[in-house]
Formats: structure tokens, C-alpha cells, sequence
């Protein structure tokens, strides 16, 4: 484990790292290099390449697969400065590393907050560049002719003057005495071949004939299988347990207890889950048994009239509103939400005097050996992880819970187990999104030009737990993320109030984090401003964003594919949002039909994005549509609630998602752009609700202030 100074970021470190984040800025780092390897039957010159004497070239990935297309894009990176076909790389998941596969602004081995593949750009590059240089000093040197007369194609490298070539894998042994280059030469976007292009994805193949493992794959040599209950009362206990029934299941091997849960040990899964449901279980539930929905959204209204730490101050607001003609104040509440990724929490652990293995999914694993380590008291370096495929993360695998519950389980079986949680236990025992209140407060000229923008945020702060160097002096810079949006107000303050959950409700990041949040509020307000001044909302937003080019050309090119100004019949709408967040920029347009029963089907998402230069367009695409189709299922149906300090929901029918037959027609178009790549994962989430509420709207005349959309709200009566 890091030391507290190892952890410790200076000011400008740390302004820097959160300026990537918003898309400002990006620090790479210098691939870590070898002056000479040891080991001459493989070139190994960095933590990502190593080329085998028999030709095979093996690249360890930094960032996880979860279906976002992260291994085909880190490959595309690398094979571009390699000067290799993709289909020529082996390619390997990394291990938990700290010191090698740290993201270069997050600090730790970290796939989240759309930020792989800005992690990825340079180093990847670097990595592969230096591996073709040492190869073509390597034949220079035995062909005793200038580098400079030499290039690298295909996996060879060629005198271009004779005409002479050599296989990569000829080259080791003397490439592998060389000294690594410095400051290495990288590709001009304009000669790039394999980067801007969609590629087939590496991983498809095997996740169509069968061969692809997920971490629920993992099926080491005498498995055993676990089913597990956690207190439904968070922060509760394990009180009594009766297991005489359950053990009397055929199959049923153990019962182990924790101090919160209790896991039965089988044969197979339902064995398992059979010896599960006989057990019968009384729970110390504790202090938060009588915690309901309501309480905990009165906690966070009254936190909206409590003075908040000031996140961000421009001009002076309070003489803006003291010399305003008019005011416009709204409040909006979101609520609880659930990751709902496809493949149920999942780990599989053997735990052994000497070590402990572990098979898993999981988009922190650094983190993940951490947890496992303290859970066992075992040093770190006693773990060794597996990492597999993930079924979706979304951001609840960037939490290592249930690694640490597994290898808690398995310090009490003989061989390994495989903890599968049911679907209930995954979503009543999620990280979730927590509630967020808002109070927006607007001056107005008498022109009904605005003259401030205030923003009061109410909500957790979920930096300070899981990343303390994007929480600092009070403020939690996810929560506050967008939340003024891109737009030129005259004077701004952004201010926060902290309200955590109560100790035992777990909450975490959510795809789109604080950009999920804000987009929605910012747009509806900038919406809601437009109809006062009785301007066009598309012309209202372009003359608050002058000075923003990129994100008004994706604005222009959404409308005009939407064809924005075409009639639709009554009770239909199109409403229009814009994002300027990862380091691209996003806009959308809605259109929905809303129904005499107030019920809302989005017919269709118009999506323009500018992500800088899209290492592979299919991917981008495929990315924002996944994102939208997430998005509009938590618009629609998105709400976690509390009752007796139980989440009430548990599975796909109580917590729904789109399904094929509901789902948008979504048209997405990428800007070409030589810009550095901006990240796609969440932006396509967080712009689609307010795209929507926005369309309802102008198809009802009514406001959405409060998420999910109620369709008792929009009845016409």
C-alpha cells in the first residue's frame, strides 16, 4: 500500500489533473523503459510490449474491456507507432500495477470517468514508437547503414535503398542489448493508417462463438459455487441464524458467516441458491431501520437553504441580483440510481496460508488487491489478480466490495468459491448514484437578458472517499462538474452544501457522474430562459455561446440533421441540449410523443459529437449510442427508494430499462477533428435527459424539474 506521501498532490499537480478531466488539459507520462533487458529471448522495452523471438508480440492493455470498445482503440494506438497490423498483437490484460498502469491524471489504475483512452494517447504511443525505433536501430545496425535510411512496415523493418528486410522477430536479441530511445519521434495524425479508422473490434469474435471470459467465467480446478444475503437494512448486522434446513440441501457443502452477511457454499450455483432461501435469518438491523425516501430528500431540501462552501465565484452576483429588472429561481430534485449492469456482481477467490488468487472483473484492480489485502491481512504483493472481461461497469465495478467480501468468504473454504450475487443483492446492495437537490437563481435585465447565474448544489460527495484529490477544501469537484455549464453568464456562483447518505448506503459514481446531474438542470434552465424572453431556444443558447466554436459548430450540425425547424403534429416535441465535458463536446436533439395519459416515447436522439481526433468512429458511435439508450432508461424509469432502511427495488421489473421495442431511433455523427482525443463513455448519458425533458416541453407547455419523468404530471385531463 501507498504511503500518505506517495498519495499527497501539490496545487498545481493537482489543478492540472482536474483540468484533463474537464477536457483543459492532459499530462501524459514517460513510459517507464529498460536501458538494457535481461532477458534476451524477448524485447521487452516498456510495460505494454514485449516481441517474442517466434514473432509474437504481446501488448499488456492498461485499460479494462467492459464493452466500450477499450481494447480495440488501445490497440489501434500502439499498432499505429509499432507499425503493425492489429491482427498481428496478442493481447493481454495488465496486472494490477500501480507503478506501471496508473492512469496518468487519476493516480491509481483506474477505467472510468471517460478518460481510458486520453490516458492512453500518448503513452501507448510512446510504448510503440520506442519498440519500432529499437528495431530499426537494431537491423541498422547489422545492415552497418544510416537508421534514417531505414522504416518499419508490417512487423519488418526495410532498407529502403536495397530493398533488404528482417523480421521483427529477428531483431530481439540484438534490439534487446540496445539502449532505450529517448524523446522518440511520433506520428503525424496526417500519416497515421490504423488511427481514424473503424476497425473491426479485437474482442467480437470471441464474444460471438463463446470463447470470451467474463469474471462469471472463471472456473479454476475445484470450484466450489457461493450464494449470498447481505443485511437488507443498510449498516445492519447478522443477528441469529438457523442453517439446519439449509444444509439438509443436497449439495450444500458450508455455511459461512460474516459479520453482515451470510454466504452458503455448494456444489453448484443452484444448489446454492436453494440452501440460500432455507436459511432462515433474523437481522440486527440498527439505527437506520425506521429511513425512508422521504426522509432522506427532506435532508437534502433543507440543505437548500443552508449556506454551502463557494465551489466557483465570477463578478459579483449579489450586486447582479440586487440591480436586476427580474429573477428566475427553480428547484430540482434527482434521485437514488442503480448501475444495472448485465452481469451480476461477481468474484472468485481461493485463499491459500501462502497467498491468495483472485478471477474477477473489476475496473480499479489495484484497488481491488488493496481491499483483498486488508481483508486478509495479507500483504499485497501475496495477491495475484485475474482480470477478465466485465459484462458492463458503468461505474459500479470502480468499487472493490465485493472482491473484499469473496476473499472473506474463501479464507473459510478449502479451494476456490465463486461469490455470485443474485440480482436482488446486486441491486439493493449497489453504490449508487445518490439524491442531488438544486436551486438555480437567475438575474435578469430588462431585455430578459441574463446578468448572473447562481447554482446551490445539494449532494454527497463521493471524491472524498473515493479519490480525495478531486475533493479539496470542501468542495467535491465531480459533484459541481457543469454546473454552469459552458454558457457566458455575466457573473456566476457556484455553491455547495455536503449531505452524505446515511452511514451503510452505499453511494458511488454513476456513468456520466456530475455531468448526469447538471446538464439536465443547466439545460432546462437555459430552456426555461429562452421561452421567457420568447426566443427560440437554439437561437437563445448560440448567443450564449459565442465564445465557445466547437460547441457550436456540433450545436448547428445536431439541429440541422434534426431539421429542426420541420412542423410535428400535436403532442409531439423537439428539445435540444448541449455538453461541454471529457474534453468533447456533445449535442442532441429529442424528439418525443407524449400521450393523453401523459405516457413519453422518445421516437428519436440526433447526436452530434466533437471528441477530437476518434481513434476508431465505429467505437465513438456505438459509445454514444450505448450512452443514450442508458440515459433515456434512467430518464424514464431511473429511481432507487427507501422504506424501512430497505431499497425497495430488486430487479428488471421493479427497475426497468428500455427495451428493443422502446428504444429511440438514434442518429450520431462525429466531427472530424485533429484535436486530441476527448472521451465518449458518458457525455452521450448525461445529454440526453435534458435533450428529452426539454422536447416534452415543447410538446406539453409543461417543465420537468424532477427525475424520472412522472406521466401524472403531463396527463391532459
Amino acid at each position: 500500500m501507498r504511503d500518505q506521501e506517495s498519495n499527497s498532490v501539490s496545487r498545481r499537480a493537482f489543478l492540472a489533473s482536474a483540468a484533463a478531466v474537464g477536457g483543459g488539459l492532459l499530462i501524459g507520462f514517460r513510459v517507464p523503459v529498460a536501458g538494457a533487458s535481461q532477458d534476451t529471448s524477448a524485447l521487452a522495452p516498456n510495460a505494454f510490449v514485449r516481441v517474442d523471438r517466434d514473432g509474437r508480440i504481446k501488448v499488456t492493455l492498461p485499460y479494462v474491456e467492459m464493452g466500450q470498445g477499450a481494447y480495440t482503440a488501445q490497440a489501434q494506438l500502439l499498432a499505429e507507432e509499432l507499425e503493425v497490423d492489429i491482427e498481428q498483437l496478442t493481447l493481454e490484460h495488465a496486472p494490477p500495477n500501480e507503478a506501471l498502469y496508473s492512469h496518468p491524471v487519476f493516480g491509481d489504475q483506474i477505467t472510468g470517468g471517460s478518460a481510458g483512452l486520453r490516458g492512453a494517447w500518448e503513452p501507448l504511443r510512446i510504448a510503440g514508437a520506442t519498440t519500432r525505433v529499437l528495431l530499426i536501430n537494431a537491423a541498422a545496425r547489422r545492415w552497418r547503414v544510416n537508421p534514417k535510411t531505414c522504416i518499419a512496415e508490417r512487423g519488418e523493418v526495410v532498407h529502403a535503398r536495397s530493398g533488404r528486410r528482417l523480421k521483427y522477430s529477428e531483431l530481439v536479441d540484438a534490439a534487446a542489448r540496445l539502449p532505450a530511445p529517448e524523446n522518440v519521434p511520433l506520428k503525424s495524425p496526417a500519416d497515421f493508417k490504423l488511427v481514424g479508422k473503424s476497425v473491426k473490434r479485437v474482442d467480437t469474435p470471441d464474444k460471438v462463438n463463446g470463447r470470451a471470459k467474463f469474471g462469471i467465467d472463471a472456473a479454476p480446478a475445484g470450484v466450489k459455487f457461493a450464494a449470498v444475503a447481505a443485511c437488507p437494512v443498510f449498516g445492519g448486522k447478522l443477528g441469529s441464524l438457523d442453517d439446519s434446513a439449509a444444509k439438509a440441501v443436497r449439495g450444500v457443502r458450508q455455511i459461512v458467516r460474516l459479520e453482515d452477511t451470510v454466504a452458503v457454499v455448494a456444489d453448484h450455483t443452484w444448489a446454492a441458491r436453494k440452501g440460500l432461501a432455507a436459511l432462515k435469518i433474523k437481522w440486527n438491523e440498527g439505527a437506520s431501520a425506521r429511513i425512508d425516501t422521504k426522509q432522506l430528500m427532506a435532508e437534502l431540501d433543507a440543505g437548500l437553504d443552508q449556506e454551502g462552501v463557494v465551489a466557483v465565484a465570477k463578478g459579483d452576483v449579489s450586486a447582479a441580483e440586487a440591480g436586476a429588472a427580474s429573477s428566475y429561481e427553480a428547484v430540482f430534485r434527482l434521485p437514488m440510481l442503480a448501475h444495472l449492469a448485465m452481469e451480476p456482481i461477481n468474484c472468485t477467490a481461493h485463499v491459500r496460508k501462502d497467498g491468495c488468487e483472485i478471477w474477477v472483473g473489476c475496473q480499479r484492480l489495484a484497488l481491488a488487491r488493496r481491499m483483498a489485502a486488508e481483508a486478509l491481512g495479507m500483504p499485497a504483493e501475496k495477491i495475484t489478480i485475474h482480470n477478465h472481461l466485465l459484462g458492463g461497469g458503468f461505474g459500479r465495478r470502480l468499487e472493490a466490495d465485493y472482491v473484499a467480501q469473496a476473499v472473506r468468504i474463501a479464507r473459510h473454504v478449502d479451494g476456490p468459491v465463486k461469490v455470485i450475487w443474485s440480482r436482488e443483492e446486486d441491486v439493493q446492495h449497489d453504490y449508487f448514484r445518490y439524491h442531488n437537490h438544486s436551486r438555480v437563481r437567475v438575474a435578469l435585465d430588462a431585455q430578459q437578458a441574463p446578468v448572473s447565474f447562481s447554482h446551490k448544489l445539494v449532494g454527497p460527495a463521493v471524491m472524498a472517499r473515493w479519490l480525495p484529490v478531486f475533493f479539496k477544501d470542501g468542495v467535491d469537484f465531480d459533484i459541481i462538474s457543469v454546473a454552469a455549464g459552458a454558457y457566458s453568464w455575466p457573473n456566476v456562483r457556484v455553491e455547495y452544501v455536503r449531505r452524505d447518505p446515511p452511514t451503510g448506503l452505499n453511494f458511488g459514481n454513476w456513468r456520466g457522474v456530475g455531468a448526469s446531474r447538471n446538464a439536465f438542470i443547466v439545460e432546462s434552465v437555459i430552456d426555461d430562459l429562452a421561452r421567457r424572453a420568447g426566443s427560440d431556444p437554439l437561437a437563445y443558447r448560440r448567443k450564449l455561446l459565442a465564445g465557445s466554436p466547437r460547441l457550436l459548430a456540433v450545436l448547428d450540425k445536431a439541429v440541422e440533421l434534426a431539421n429542426w425547424e420541420s412542423p410535428l403534429p400535436p403532442g409531439r416535441g423537439r428539445g435540444v441540449a448541449v455538453l461541454d465535458d471529457f474534453g468533447s463536446y456533445v449535442a442532441q436533439v429529442a424528439e418525443v410523443t407524449v400521450g393523453r395519459n401523459g405516457r413519453v416515447r422518445v421516437d428519436r436522439v440526433v447526436c452530434v459529437v466533437d471528441c477530437g481526433l476518434a481513434v476508431n468512429p465505429d467505437i465513438v458511435k456505438a459509445q454514444m449510442e450505448g450512452g443514450i439508450i442508458y440515459g433515456v432508461s434512467a430518464a424514464l424509469y431511473g429511481k432507487i427508494t427507501v422504506a424501512n432502511g430497505r431499497i425497495q427495488q430488486g430487479n428488471f421489473d421493479d427497475c426497468p430499462v428500455v427495451r428493443m421495442q422502446d428504444a429511440p431511433r438514434i442518429d450520431v455523427h462525429v466531427i472530424p477533428s485533429g484535436e486530441a482525443p476527448g472521451g465518449v463513455g458518458e457525455p452521450g448519458t448525461a445529454v440526453v435527459f435534458p435533450a428529452v425533458t426539454n422536447a416534452i416541453f415543447a410538446a406539453t407547455g409543461k417543465r420537468v424539474f424532477e427525475l424520472p419523468i412522472d406521466a401524472t404530471q403531463l396527463r391532459i385531463s
